[in-house]
């Protein structure tokens, strides 16, 4: 049975600020080209630390897209979600008149939200006193911050909230939003995640955990997806946004479409805080329910972005996920991590990565991983080692699997 347009959700906007770039036109070629964004942490000190690479977001000025008042009254988080939906919906050509301020929403999610108004305002608290601390503490730290000041920037009224599941935020979010418009509630909606971590606490905290990267190698060469010598992920930041709308209605209005959003899934390990489940059911799950949704088999899909972050366990679990999903068809499968380049943007990986796939797609490119040189023997699928090469394909996945053991993964479709 054919599914009426009128349920189905087209891409027609998307935006990004990486490590990589400022811009998906800044962020896109550089990926493409290999480059990492991966340096010595600039916004601190970082003498303190045992890990002192991260992947910045480098040059941003957020007066360049928001009042210098907001910027003062808002935080990084906010700043870059907001530059990021700026670039999306001018790509969208958005006319949010012509549907109705109420047809139109806005999800924006994130692993933590306002992490630098927190521990500002509390070394303003513990040096100056309860009487100096902001008034806009509250309004910068919470995590539907950038939500809010998205909604007021553009007058958005339909639905309009956040979303954290840790490092699958980004793609809980998109498939969300995308349901949102399929149960009628909104005709288009502004979607993606948002993260700026990169502070002292978050990355001693990770480094605690024993979860990142060493810096035995230069910072470029850190971030090592499915190789031997991986050793952990790089803290990156960064916030991606797409606009979804009604295939129906945006092809009413002429619009370019990069693809459909044709398919979500999601699932629970329910089996530790802070490592998957070693049998790699969840993310086997998340992609099995991913492809249901779409009513696509897994013989369609031509490319996955994987979450891929570089960790020991992590990404042989993946693998494994991938194969039994998959099965003979997952060696013919391209699988890259490009976190291998973008650093770990966390709650924003998802949004920012489903960008890649739908840039991907309208390019047929595939995005390499770097730093690949010695493949772990139980990772022994295309991973698009080193350089990007043309591919002809239809259909690219996006996986993101989160800290409490959330999975999401997204499905992305050509349309002729």
């Amino acid at each position: 049975m054919t599914t009426p347009d009128s349920e189905r959700i087209a891409v027609t906007g998307l935006g990004c600020v990486t490590p990589l770039g400022n811009s998906a036109a800044e962020t896109w070629p550089a990926l493409l080209a290999g480059r990492s964004g991966v340096a010595q942490i600039t916004a601190f000190d970082p003498s303190g630390l045992n890990v002192r690479i991260a992947a910045e977001v480098k040059g941003f000025d957020p007066a360049t897209v928001m009042d210098r008042r907001d910027v003062r009254r808002t935080d990084r988080f906010t700043h870059l979600a907001t530059a990021a939906a700026r670039e999306a919906v001018a790509d969208a050509r958005l006319d949010i008149a012509a549907y109705g301020a109420e047809r139109v929403g806005v999800l924006v999610g994130s692993g933590v939200g306002g992490l630098h108004t927190l521990i500002e305002q509390l070394g303003v608290l513990a040096k100056k006193g309860a009487r100096s601390v902001s008034p806009f503490t509250i309004t910068g730290m919470m995590l539907n911050g950038a939500a809010g000041y998205i909604s007021i920037v553009y007058g958005l009224r339909g639905p309009s909230f956040a979303l954290a599941s840790a490092c699958a935020t980004g793609s809980h979010t998109l498939g969300e939003a995308a349901a949102i418009i399929r149960r009628g509630q909104a005709d288009a909606m502004l979607a993606g995640a948002s993260e700026a971590g990169i502070v002292p606490l978050a990355m001693a905290a990770f480094d605690n955990m024993g979860a990142l990267a060493d810096t035995a190698r230069p910072p470029e060469q850190a971030c090592r997806p499915f190789d031997s010598g991986r050793c952990g992920f790089v803290v990156g930041e960064g916030a991606g946004m797409v606009v979804l709308e009604r295939l129906d209605l945006a092809r009413a209005r002429g619009a370019h479409i990069y693809a459909e959003f044709a398919g979500y899934g999601a699932s629970s390990d329910a089996f530790n805080m802070a490592a998957p489940i070693e049998d790699g059911s969840g993310a086997e799950a998340a992609m099995r329910a991913c492809l249901a949704d779409a009513g696509l088999p897994g013989e369609s899909v031509g490319y996955i972005n994987a979450h891929g972050t570089g960790t020991t366990v992590g990404d042989v679990i993946e693998t494994r996920a991938i194969k039994r999903v998959f099965g003979e068809h997952a060696y013919r499968l391209a699988v890259s991590s490009t976190k291998s380049m973008t650093g770990h943007l966390l709650g924003a990986a998802g949004a920012i990565e489903a960008v890649f796939c739908l840039l991907a797609l309208r390019d047929q490119v595939l995005p390499p991983t770097i730093n690949l040189e010695n493949p772990d023997p139980e990772c022994d699928l295309d991973y698009v080692p080193g350089r990007s090469r043309p591919a002809h394909f239809d259909v690219a996945m996006s996986n993101s699997f989160g800290l409490g053991g959330h999975n999401a993964a997204v499905l992305f479709r050509r349309l002729p």
